[in-house]
């Protein structure tokens, strides 16, 4: 390929889950270290790193509609890197078939994204997908995060290996970054204006290390660490696994008042046999009285969750079970999706794979149940005062948004600044916000 000037600016393009999120910014600040600056909104820029999600259904064909979006009237593309889960799983496809794309990296490797660069700018067509999991972190330069809510990642990787997901291929092994690494990441963020960080991980309560002391410690250590800091006001934690939730942590939401009083934990499915079928390690009956126990520890305790319907297999009765499951927890919130294969997995391979249009019916009933809890959840929140923290103004004047301590959306008028505490009444409840009045 041609010859290319060093680029001078550069977009990230993140998709699908928070993890994406942190590696984009991370990725952000590596380039912005290299000098590059950040393009703006409309602006051509001569960098462009899509960071991909591979969950999500066609997620590699959006990929190639995307790189295909980015070709400009005169005929000439940007610089493109493929970054995220689907060039871990399918770089040399997408350089096969993508001839605009100069740099393939997997998401354990993006810190080597300067090097591959100057590469890509002499001519040549680069691809990374080594897993190196903890070098990544060592080798990234300080956080320039100013934001009121910062992601910061724990862990990576996962040991579950459910039968319909590609994260240990795409991810690698669960592996924990160490604490002291973590302390100094979360005062430079808070020196940077966080107030609230949440801890990021494929199975997150599945973080060990050692404290400064050299004692073992669990995520509730980590969590109670980290709560000492004297200007951090909110902790929170994402996403869990149930069979990581331990009784020091489910102790942690009554003894740790920066903890906040949310927790998501996916279940997938409220059926035994399709809960096996997917190599989950809980029962439907050991889920429920999982989150009993937490919601004993923390009654105001907001809960979300995870559903797939359709999994191959899934009967009347399966999915009757789930909606079973929906009505015994009450979810203040939950993301639901259609099964899709993900190639490589051993779900892509079952038999009695289900008909589009069933998935379509009980994913229609599921989400109508989850909307009618999160409203119900909403509703009952009324009437309560919290500190929310304000996020961005509003679309009207002197609105501002923000999160009250259980996730939700809150608006308000006032005169105030973007990583304000600010004590509020709730006052009305939709699904998706409330709105409330200064105290």
């Amino acid at each position: 390929m041609n010859k290319v000037s060093i680029p001078k600016s550069f977009r990230v393009k993140s998709f699908g889950c928070q993890m994406n999120v942190y590696d984009g910014e991370r990725m952000a600040e590596l380039l912005g270290a290299q000098g590059m600056d950040a393009a703006g909104e409309g602006e051509d820029a001569d960098l462009v790193v899509l960071n991909t999600c591979h969950i999500r259904e066609k997620a590699a064909e959006k990929v190639y509609s995307d790189i295909g979006r980015l070709r400009r009237e005169d005929g000439s593309s940007p610089l493109i890197a493929v970054a995220g889960c689907v060039a871990q799983a399918e770089g040399e496809e997408i350089m096969k078939r993508a001839k605009d794309v100069r740099m393939v990296v997997g998401p354990q490797a993006y810190h080597r994204l300067p090097e591959m660069i100057g590469k890509a700018s002499a001519g040549e067509r680069v691809t990374d997908t080594d897993m190196p999991a903890e070098a990544k972190f060592g080798a990234l330069p300080a956080r320039r995060k100013r934001a009121p809510s910062a992601f910061l990642t724990v862990q990576e990787g996962c040991d579950k290996f459910c039968t319909y997901c590609v994260v240990p291929y795409t991810r690698g092994a669960e592996i924990s970054r160490p604490f002291s690494d973590l302390i100094d990441e979360a005062q430079k963020l808070v020196e940077q204006g966080a107030r609230e960080i949440t801890l990021l991980g494929q199975n997150v309560n599945a973080w060990t290390g050692e404290d400064a002391k050299g004692r073992d410690i669990g995520l509730d250590g980590l969590v109670r660490e980290l709560a000492k800091l004297p200007d951090l006001a909110r902790v929170r934690y994402t996403t869990s696994h149930p069979n990581d939730m331990t009784d020091a942590l489910i102790a942690a939401h009554s003894e740790v008042d920066k903890l906040m009083p949310y927790l998501h934990l996916p279940v997938q499915a409220g059926s035994d046999p399709i809960l096996a079928a997917m190599n989950r390690s809980h029962t439907a009956e050991s889920y429920i009285r999982l989150i009993e126990r937490v919601r004993e520890a923390r009654p105001d305790i907001a809960i979300s969750g995870d559903f797939i319907v359709g999994f191959p297999g899934e009967t009347d009765a399966d999915f009757e079970a789930t909606m079973q499951m929906v009505d015994t927890i009450r979810y203040a919130a939950a993301f639901s999706f259609k099964y899709s294969p993900r190639p490589g997995t051993p779900a892509a391979t079952m038999d009695d794979q289900i008909a589009v249009e069933v998935m379509d019916e009980r994913l229609q009933r599921l989400q109508a149940a989850i909307t009618r809890d999160q409203l119900a959840f909403n509703r009952a929140s009324v009437g309560k005062t919290c500190q929310v923290l304000v996020e961005r103004k509003g679309r009207r004047e002197g609105q501002w948004l923000g999160k009250t301590p259980w996730l939700q959306s809150a608006h308000f008028t006032g005169d105030y600044a973007v990583g304000d505490l600010v004590e509020v009444e709730l006052l009305e409840a939709g699904p998706n916000s409330l709105s409330a009045r200064v105290c």
